[in-house]
């Protein structure tokens, strides 16, 4: 039987309209849940049992008398810690960050307050965002569900891990190189990277976009649409338009699929990650599409010059820590920086333009798809304690090839539960649709989801 922790959030909705489930019964369940796996997986930062009952008493309430405040309200919700809330320090998995409260919501976490969902806490990340991977110097040690030696990724480790456990429905997590989508393929989770620009987000940059990690494709369609409403903070989001997020239906005859399996560059792809993409593009063809191959579109060139921009770009955000506080980064992150000292602002500039050249040569690529389909990661989940799976700081995106050209090309991707690997770890693979058409992405996610087996979710350990 599923008990109230497990529910989706589509299903929490319809328990809380019949009045067949509370929200602070939902609530209380979810927290206990976590009682039972955090001592183990340290995926929460600033859990506040005591706020989330509060907000969940209070949607009941208004659950009562019939006065939602949105299709979230009492719904279970976990946020990335670097995207702000009010009162609650932003250490951005960092010892180094000097802690201050935030002194308001940044976008995501508005709309998440303003629509009654129960805010549970923050999730935990590495420093700064610059690893995939759930090591941080602030945090003690996240870790994968599946199995407790393995990484969960990152940079939305928290995020990921907890969806996989069951601590609630719903969590929010940040990508700007693979930061959703690599921790939910490793984690067996479904994670979402809008659009740039889909979602309201503070501080915005290029790349970076704020997105949905659940355990369905019909949930993160539904935080989408809280998600996706403006604010006026973030002066790069796109106009905000009318999208039926739940009309998720859509035939599969005739899509045209392009299959990307050579990124061209980093590690090589695993035999049973490309044998779980191979058969996920064969239950597309059996319901009618057309897949063809696509070959590689970015180079090594290209990297190389994005990771000297930011590399400086950390190099510079180290510089101006104090100087007493710069040694407590992680030292994989500090090693990777320091060559950015000796840069020329040539070679700065060269690596800034690769966002460019990547964005163009990724769209001219999959133009003439409807969708692409890839793996997420070439390779399985790797170490715990590890920084990135060759946990090297000279070579720190071998394992980003196939998530990164969709943030500098502002194309939607999602990760999607798709196979599992002989020892039993879960591998994802992405789904990348054309410049803004979130919600076609959405659609063909959703039916490959219901064409693909699924197991059991993992045990907390006192659980039974």
């Amino acid at each position: 039987m599923t008990t109230l922790h497990e529910q989706s959030a589509t299903v929490l909705v319809s328990l809380y309209r019949n009045r067949a489930a509370s929200p602070v019964e939902v609530t209380r369940s979810v927290l206990a849940h976590i009682g039972h796996w955090e001592p183990l997986l340290n995926a929460t930062y600033a859990l506040d049992p005591e706020a989330a009952m509060a907000m969940a008493r209070a949607s009941e309430q208004r659950w009562h008398h019939g006065e939602p405040l949105g299709p979230l309200d009492g719904v279970p919700v976990t946020i990335k810690e670097n995207i702000a809330t009010a009162g609650v320090p932003v250490p951005l998995g960092s010892a180094a960050t000097t802690l201050q409260p935030a002194i308001a919501d940044a976008p995501p976490a508005a709309r998440l307050r303003e629509g009654g969902a129960v805010l549970l806490g923050k999730t935990t990340m590495p420093d700064l965002g610059m690893l995939s991977s759930g090591l941080s110097s602030f945090h003690p040690l996240t870790r994968n569900p599946w199995d407790l030696a393995k990484n969960p990724g990152g940079s939305s480790a928290g995020a990921a891990a907890a969806c996989a456990a069951g601590y609630g429905p719903l969590h929010l997590g940040t990508d700007i190189g693979g930061s959703i989508r690599l921790p939910a393929g490793w984690c067996g989770v479904v994670g979402f990277k809008p659009s740039l620009g889909r979602v309201p987000i503070q501080p915005p940059y290029a790349g970076r976009v704020a997105g949905p990690i659940t355990r369905t494709v019909a949930d993160a369609a539904l935080l989408m649409g809280v998600l996706s409403q403006p604010d006026w903070r973030d002066a790069t989001a796109l106009p905000a338009q009318a999208t039926a997020w739940s009309a998720l239906e859509r035939p599969l005859k005739g899509l045209r699929v392009g299959l990307w399996l050579d990124a061209g560059w980093g590690l090589a792809l695993e035999a049973q990650t490309e044998a779980v993409v191979r058969r996920a593009a064969e239950r597309l063809e059996g319901e009618g599409a057309i897949v063809e191959p696509l070959g590689p579109f970015t180079t090594r060139a290209m990297v190389d010059g994005l990771d000297r921009f930011w590399r400086m770009r950390a190099w510079l955000d180290l510089q101006a820590l104090p100087a007493g506080r710069r040694h407590r980064v992680l030292p994989y992150i500090r090693d990777w920086a320091a060559p950015a000292q000796g840069y020329s602002g040539a070679q700065v500039f060269e690596g800034f333009s690769q966002m460019a050249a990547i964005r163009d040569a990724t769209v001219a690529a999959t133009q003439g798809f409807d969708v692409v389909l890839s793996p997420v990661s070439p390779v399985l989940p790797f170490a715990a304690e590890a920084a990135s799976p060759l946990d090297d700081p000279a070579r720190p995106f071998e394992h980003i090839a196939y998530t990164l050209p969709f943030n500098f090309s502002e194309q939607p991707a999602i990760a999607l539960p798709a196979g599992w690997s002989a020892d039993g770890l879960p591998i994802g693979l992405q789904i990348a649709g054309r410049r803004h058409d979130d919600l076609g992405v959405l659609q063909v996610a959703h039916a490959l989801e219901r064409l693909t087996p699924r197991r059991a979710w993992p045990t907390a350990p006192l659980d039974g």
